[in-house]
């Protein structure tokens, strides 16, 4: 029997009135308290307008009922009950403990305390691996473990648990991505579509102007590389571009040129070759960071597409080597707009509003990695191919 109402044309009731119904469930009981005898029509009436309406109220109340999402899994929720009540505590209660899997590149740090950079918990690292089996994610540096992927596969590792790809270097130095594949849950690297985004540096918005001095400039076009390969595109560009402008190389096979002497030197210059060493989406690193920016120099990039660049700086702040012909064109833009002082300020009038932040150290990333952890809702997900997405 349809629990629904039926709708009747105007004039024609197929429902009992209102005092028929209080009839049907009140004269039984009437008659029972009157000690009156109940014939069994009456009585199986009654019952099966009982079993009738109960149904019929209890299938209204389920619709009612939140269903459970698909796909739940309780076991990946970390969010913990509050005492007293049947509430969750906000996530970023709890403190988390993550697990380090190696040094990156075997360097020893101290960790840092996240709680002075977000507003949250801090968390607990380690790289002792007793944790493996307790830890709320581990921390997987590329360059550390892409050679023993099986052994990696065979650790056991908690439902809830999430494993983070971690990498800095560009594809073309990032081997065996492939074996990679449906390992880890989370990425983490310079790319900003990444779960967790750690760039090399980023801009800072300031509360209100503030004026910025540009570095009194004696030479003309400064870089510093240690790692020469003279196949490389941005060596043979800079073959051709020296033809044209004078400029002062220094690295390992070149001017001498100490870490705490590095900015202070190439402020002399007014423009610094952040040539990156390939070519890779987002993959802009501190040779703009620290070694153009953060010495007040203009930057003259290599590296992608300009569109790519200007997602992390004005458009004016940078010279492109794309935007010209040749070394030869770019060499006498160069050379023009050292002599035109106020041309040549433009390129940082940007810098009265945003301030250039690097990436302070491994620590720093990490505490990325814990505030994107402590903020975020932990559900299954896995990276199927690092190759594709990494490119």
């Amino acid at each position: 029997m349809p629990c629904t109402q039926s709708r009747s044309p105007a004039g024609v009731g197929t429902q009992p009135p209102l005092s028929a119904l209080s009839v049907v469930f009140a004269d039984p009981f009437m008659e029972l308290l009157e000690g009156k005898r109940i014939s069994w029509k009456k009585l199986l009436t009654f019952f099966l307008f009982s079993f009738i309406f109960s149904f019929c109220l209890f299938a209204s109340l389920r619709q009612f009922r939140t269903p459970k999402p698909e796909g739940y899994n309780s076991q990946l929720s970390t969010e913990q009950p509050q005492a007293g009540n049947g509430s969750t505590a906000p996530k970023s209660e709890r403190q988390l403990t993550i697990l380090l899997w190696t040094w990156p590149f075997g360097q020893r740090f101290r960790f840092s305390n996240c709680s002075e950079l977000y507003d949250i918990p801090n968390c607990h690292f380690t790289v002792n691996r007793s944790w493996s089996q307790k830890a709320d994610a581990l921390i997987m540096h590329h360059r550390d473990v892409y050679w023993d992927r099986e052994k990696l596969a065979r650790l056991p590792r908690l439902p809830s648990q999430r494993w983070i790809w971690f990498n800095l270097e560009s594809p073309s130095h990032s081997p065996n991505l492939g074996a990679m594949n449906n390992l880890f849950n989370l990425t983490m690297s310079y790319r900003r579509d990444s779960d967790i985004f750690t760039p090399y540096g980023e801009l800072q918005l300031l509360s209100q102007p503030q004026p910025f001095s540009i570095p009194p400039k004696t030479k003309m076009v400064a870089w510093v590389v240690s790692n020469w390969r003279p196949s490389s595109h941005r060596v043979k560009f800079y073959e051709e571009l020296k033809k044209h402008i004078p400029v002062d190389v220094y690295g390992r096979y070149h001017l001498p040129l100490s870490m705490d002497m590095l900015l202070r030197t190439v402020s002399q210059y007014n423009f610094y070759l952040a040539f990156e060493n390939s070519q890779h989406k987002d993959y802009i690193t501190e040779k703009l960071w620290r070694n153009a920016l953060s010495s007040g120099t203009i930057p003259v990039v290599l590296g992608p597409p300009r569109v790519n660049y200007e997602r992390f700086l004005p458009p004016d702040s940078f010279i492109h080597v794309d935007d010209f012909a040749s070394a030869a064109e770019l060499a006498q833009y160069l050379q023009e707009l050292s002599k035109d002082t106020e041309r040549y300020q433009r390129y940082f009038q940007w810098r009265k509003w945003l301030k250039p932040v690097l990436a302070n150290g491994w620590s720093t990333q990490l505490c990325r990695a814990c505030h994107f952890l402590q903020r975020t809702e932990a559900t299954y997900q896995a990276v199927p191919d690092l190759s594709k997405w990494f490119v």
